[in-house]
Parts: C-alpha cells; sequence; structure tokens
C-alpha cells in the first residue's frame, strides 16, 4: 500500500472509487458519474484509459483533480480504414440498426468487438470499429472517492457476460 502518513494514495492493486466528468475540447458532456456510482476498478490493471490511469497515482481520498489525456493515451486515433460495409442480411430483422447504434459482435475466435452503425440502407450497414472517442481529447475532472487493497477476490480472473466457464487459465 502507498502512505504516506496515514494518508492512503493511489497505487497499483488499489480498488479506486472514482466520481468523474468526460468533457470534450468544446467542453460537451459526453460521460459522467453524477448521476450513478462512482466508478471502481483496480489502479494498474488497465481497467481504464493508460492517460487517466497514470494521472491518478498518488492521489488521496477527497482530492480532486482535472486531467488531460490525448488521444494516444485514451482512445486512440481514428483509423479511417476500420470501417467495413455489411450485408444488411446479416443482421437479425427485428434488430433496429440507427446510425451510431453500438452493435456488439465476435469474431471467428471469438473475440468481442463493438462496431458502431454509419449508415443504413436496404442492401448493407456501413460499420466503424473506432471507438467512438477515439481521436478526441480527453477533459476529466475527477475526485477520489474512496481507497482501498485489492482483495484476492478483486484480483481473480472473472469471465464476462455470456461466459459457459472459465477455464483453467481463468479465462472463457
Amino acid at each position: 500500500m502507498n502512505e504516506i502518513g496515514d494518508a492512503v494514495q493511489v497505487a497499483d492493486n488499489m480498488v479506486v472509487s472514482l466520481e468523474y466528468t468526460l468533457r470534450l475540447g468544446d467542453g460537451e458532456v459526453v460521460d459522467s458519474s453524477e448521476d450513478d456510482a462512482p466508478l471502481a476498478f483496480i489502479q494498474g490493471h488497465g481497467q481504464i484509459i493508460s492517460g487517466l490511469e497514470d494521472a491518478l497515482y498518488g492521489m488521496g481520498v477527497g482530492q480532486e483533480k482535472d486531467v488531460v489525456v490525448s488521444p494516444d493515451q485514451g482512445y486512440g486515433q481514428r483509423d479511417p480504414n476500420a470501417m467495413q460495409r455489411v450485408e444488411r442480411g446479416m443482421f437479425p430483422s427485428q434488430l433496429e440498426l440507427t446510425s451510431g447504434a453500438g452493435i456488439p459482435l465476435r469474431d471467428q475466435a471469438g473475440r468481442r468487438f463493438v462496431g458502431y452503425v454509419v449508415e443504413v440502407n436496404d442492401d448493407n450497414v456501413l460499420l466503424d470499429f473506432n471507438h467512438p472517442l477515439a481521436g478526441e481529447t480527453l477533459h476529466f475532472h475527477v475526485k477520489v472517492m474512496d481507497l482501498r487493497e485489492a482483495t484476492e477476490e478483486d484480483l481473480a480472473p472473472h469471465c464476462g457476460s455470456g461466459c459457459q466457464g472459465c477455464g483453467s487459465s481463468g479465462c472463457c
């Protein structure tokens, strides 16, 4: 545990509870924990974007900070080649395909990812595989609400939704 005097600070393997507001460069709020519980994650495990995670080290409970995260430390640069047209018939007819909707998909190896609908016509759907915030500089206001050491249970691998059971490696 990282402590200075009696003050516990954000360090690897700490469970961090964080209130945050995320704005884009023009001031538009794109996400906030204001109406929800604080975001909880294990520091140093890549559960949040690296630019924000790096900025939290050394903060204590009750501390607030403004953090600016470049695209390279956030959701990456936009890749213009990460778009694909898919036949409309590949999607269930009852699935509502509207511009901006995130469609959960799986590749042939079973890895999950999301494609975002750009346009739909009678024949095909244009999907964008970039994260919606790719290429954006992110402006966070954060406040550490709670800190505690992660338990063995916190650190154990967990299966994602839809898992049929964990293998011996702890992964599905």
